[in-house]
């Protein structure tokens, strides 16, 4: 594998370009590693009583919504976000995925999933109590993520 910079005065922006015989897992991990650093991932603020906290979300475990209140969770607590799921789906990193209508997790701290064929699969996380819940239709997609999370680790 080759990797090149060019520098021009001409460009406005920077732009990184991908050229190969064809798309294999490892050029799809680089993909997704630029897409990973080059995101804009804002500063979110997190609520708890009077108080606004800021930590990184690699310290979420999990976001859940319950009616019109979305709240994240760490290991040991709870904080709320004024931001809806849909809207933390579109701007959270590659680590999180939607395992439910309700839930969006973060899956580097997934340390089991008791799959259920008929409902519900049950996750747990490491180093915590807390547990949630996969719909069936999130399910596999769920899964491959999980996989991914599974070969970059090995990598």
């Amino acid at each position: 594998m080759k990797i090149r910079i060019e520098i021009s005065e001409q460009n406005t922006e920077d732009e990184i370009v991908i050229r190969c015989h064809e798309i294999t897992n490892q050029i799809q991990r680089i993909q997704d590693f630029i897409r990973e650093q080059t995101s804009r991932i804002p500063n979110l603020t997190f609520y708890r009583d009077n108080q606004a906290y800021f930590f990184p979300l690699q310290d979420i475990l999990f976001f859940e919504t319950d009616s019109e209140t979305v709240y994240a969770h760490t290991k040991k607590e709870v904080f709320r976000t004024k931001l809806r799921l849909y809207e933390l789906e579109e701007i959270l990193p590659h680590a999180f995925t939607r395992i439910s209508k309700s839930t969006i997790i973060n899956i580097t701290h997934v340390f089991t999933v008791n799959r259920n064929l008929t409902s519900s699969s049950l996750i747990e996380f490491q180093n915590s109590h807390k547990q949630v819940y996969a719909s069936r239709r999130y399910y596999k997609p769920f899964m491959q993520r999980l996989n991914e999370r599974s070969n970059y680790e090995n990598k």
